[in-house]
């Protein structure tokens, strides 16, 4: 009999947690072989490791506890991917060579699974001084164009791609741009935005005092903080973004604030992280621990709950032991503080088989309850690791106790970390879980409401037909197995018809014994008016949260997917496109037939020697990888990084002229030079031009500025069809729809974030 709730989990584990070989051959020929290599893996660290090997498959059982994705994917197969999802890079220098260091430390994390955060407030505003060269700063926001374009290119583990969140103080001078760049529905797409808020802003917002934008010691303007707030609320009704991190109250709260300081994210919000900061993540299962579901007795096991907290504290403990990092400085951050992210999922279900209401005092109530017990026995499990093996190797305990979350800790706790230090110095997070919530049988994810009680997803079948199949929410199958077809009680509410202040309760009630931080995307309709809208974030503030996440359906992002009971017939894709994107990359044959090109940059020693190999496809030529050379050792590493990420691009078929575009319109800062009568913005726009001529001698396009100026995924329109959810990017169904900061596709479970 299957272990699987619906056909729609064992399709998520097909497709993105089964180990299969080079080949797609399957190798995990069952869910419990995938339980059963995850276990064996992250037992291997113990000194017992088959002892420990049973107990971690059992918690792993039935999907109680479920680890992040690259865990489930990554864990047992050898191969040189990271089991972390999250990482915060380094400080970004304001310097173009410490900035495109930057970057390439960006591509080698992504190229191994993992999402990133950065805080461009490090770089200079648009138009200041850049001494020495005669130039003014093109800004943060013009460098993250370049990451956008990176990300672009670069295909992580498996089948997900990567995602970053960027960040931005409120006093930045470029602050406004920051706010209102992602009106244009083509531009940085690859990036989640976020205003790193103070406290003193706050204080200003509710005494609408003047804001100094400053940056370097130096002010550069004074605006109305009010007005500045209220530009971030109208860009977040308007478009969805930027969200808001509420950063003081983040570094307060941090345990570790005595020894680092943090001014970023992970992609979704949930682990503030300090520079080269990684956290792994992990779930239980709250679904799958409630006894008898909507009857008299309906309760959660507290027993089983705390039985899987300190199992799980255990595997996420070994997960650091038993990881690859993209970057040596991020393995060393990891050992030296050891964070996990420990957190649930499920939750609305399970507080609909009590039958509460999702976003009622009670049920908030109720998840403070559930979230203290769980930090509880985390806590304690986890000093009990550090007896067993060492505190983390910057404990402090005098400067520990002091610090964020331990100074409200029950004092039992307290004491034990005294004692005895403490093995994790940060342990609960709750992340968005939408894939692998999928995976569990569709539970509600995160501590979200039900997003929809049943949906129609549309199957692709071996012969090219499509079916659909009816996806429920795993509490609503588990009330028609009870009930039969009676009416959903009116304790069943769902994310399309909760108040937003609802949705702030919920998560300012989790946020109390949550050491990290949460998740969580206020959904709220489209007919909403800004009034009602406005004082969201506001509200977040006041009632502790961390930061806040809103998503409004909008012309700029498009509408989240339509849903009802009976879930209405989705649109079938467009086949009149005139790009089509291949899954897969291209094969490379032995031989390939290309050309070298010499650029000589003016002022520099070495010439850079850029060789285009194509492949012919079609009866027709087309890019198919580039080598970039120099011996100049100052361009070694960019010119790596750009190698990989170009020749990345141009694997994966369609119309791929648009790197050119990309690549021409970088401007360099300290100057660009005439070359052969024209102007060059910088080295990259030379290069763009190199590849653009190339490109034109083989007839891949037309002529000089005929390339496509920007990614075509970015910006799909079909004409004639009433507005919809974006194409999702794996099965081009328009069922993409935004669950806890993450766009999600509701027909093949295909998640940005993982």
């Amino acid at each position: 009999m299957s272990r699987f709730a619906a056909p729609i989990a064992e399709s998520i584990w097909d497709m993105k947690y089964r180990f299969k070989s080079a080949d797609g051959t399957p190798i995990d020929g069952t869910v419990e072989d995938t339980w059963r290599r995850v276990a064996r893996a992250l037992a291997a660290v113990e000194k017992e490791p088959e002892t420990w090997e049973e107990r971690f498959y059992a918690a792993l059982e039935d999907f109680r506890f479920l680890p992040a994705g690259r865990i489930t994917a990554g864990a047992g197969t050898g191969r040189n991917v990271t089991l972390f999802n999250c990482f915060v890079m380094g400080t970004i220098p304001d310097d173009m060579a410490g900035i495109f260091e930057m970057l390439k430390e960006a591509a080698l994390t992504m190229q191994q699974g993992g999402g990133i955060g950065y805080d461009f407030s490090t770089i200079r505003p648009r138009g200041a001084e850049v001494k020495g060269v005669g130039a003014d700063a093109s800004g943060p926001l013009s460098f993250m164009d370049v990451w956008d374009a990176m990300c672009r290119t670069i295909m992580s583990a498996g089948s997900r791609r990567g995602a970053m969140m960027a960040t931005m103080r409120c006093d930045h001078p470029d602050i406004e741009a920051f706010i209102e760049a992602k009106r244009d529905p083509a531009r940085l797409r690859n990036f989640n935005l976020s205003v790193l808020v103070t406290d003193p802003f706050m204080d200003a917002v509710r005494q609408d005092k003047p804001w100094d934008l400053v940056f370097g010691g130096k002010v550069y303007r004074t605006v109305q903080a009010r007005d500045l707030w209220n530009k971030i609320m109208r860009a977040t009704y308007d478009y969805a973004e930027p969200g808001v991190i509420f950063i003081d109250r983040i570094n307060a709260m941090n345990n570790l604030s005595y020894c680092e300081t943090i001014a970023a994210t992970n992609p979704c919000g949930e682990q503030p992280l300090p520079p080269y900061g990684a956290c792994l993540l992990g779930s239980i299962n709250l679904a799958r621990l409630v006894r008898d579901p909507f009857g008299e007795d309906a309760e959660l096991d507290l027993q089983e709950l705390d039985e899987l907290v300190r199992t799980a504290v255990r595997m996420m403990d070994n997960t650091i032991d038993a990881s690859r990092f993209p970057l040596p400085q991020q393995k060393e951050e990891a050992h030296a503080k050891r964070r996990i992210g420990l957190g649930v999922t499920g939750l609305a279900d399970a507080l609909l088989m009590l039958k509460l209401r999702y976003g009622s005092e009670e049920a908030a109530r109720q998840t403070e309850e559930w979230m203290h017990r769980i930090a509880h026995t985390a806590y304690l499990a986890s000093v009990d690791l550090a007896r067993e093996k060492g505190a983390f190797p910057l404990f402090d305990a005098e400067k520990y106790l002091a610090s964020g979350t331990m100074r409200q800790m029950d004092e039992d706790v307290r004491e034990a970390v005294a004692r005895h230090g403490i093995r994790n110095a940060l342990l609960t997070s709750i992340a968005p879980t939408g894939t692998i919530s999928l995976y569990a049988g569709n539970v509600s994810s995160g501590i979200e409401p039900v997003f929809a009680y049943a949906y129609k997803r549309k199957v692709l079948l071996k012969d090219g037909s499509r079916i659909e199949e009816e996806v429920v929410d795993y509490a609503v199958q588990l009330w028609r197995e009870r009930f039969g077809d009676a009416p959903l009680p009116d304790w069943f509410v769902d994310a399309q018809t909760l108040a937003p202040l609802d949705h702030v309760r919920m998560q300012a009630a989790a946020q109390k014994w949550v050491d990290s931080s949460i998740s969580k995307t206020i959904n709220c309709p489209e007919e909403i008016s800004f009034e009602a809208f406005k004082d969201v974030y506001l509200a977040a503030y006041e009632s502790g949260c961390k930061g806040c996440t809103t998503y409004r359906p909008n012309p700029v992002t498009g509408s989240v997917l339509s849903v009802s009971e009976s879930a209405e017939k989705a649109p079938e894709v467009d086949q009149g496109a005139d790009v089509v994107y291949l899954s897969e990359p291209l094969e490379r044959p032995q031989a390939l037939e290309g050309t070298t090109y010499k650029l000589k940059w003016p002022g520099s020693e070495h010439a850079i020697y850029i060789t285009i190999n194509d492949i012919v496809q079609g009866g027709r030529r087309r890019p198919f990888e580039v080598f970039i050379n120099s011996k100049n050792m100052e361009h070694f590493a960019w010119t790596v990084a750009l190698t990989r990420m170009i020749s990345a691009v141009f694997r994966r078929g369609g119309d791929v002229s648009f790197v050119v575009e990309e690549l021409k319109a970088v401007f360099d800062p300290r100057g660009g030079a005439w070359v052969n009568g024209r102007y060059i913005p910088s080295i990259l726009a030379a290069i763009g031009g190199v590849i653009e001529r190339h490109m034109i001698a083989i007839g891949f396009i037309e002529g000089e500025g005929l390339g496509l100026k920007s990614d075509p995924k970015a910006d799909v329109k079909v004409v004639g069809e009433a507005p919809r959810g974006p194409a999702c990017p794996s099965c081009g169904q328009y069922d993409m729809q935004m669950i806890e900061g993450c766009m999600t596709c509701a027909s093949c479970g295909y998640s940005k974030c993982g």
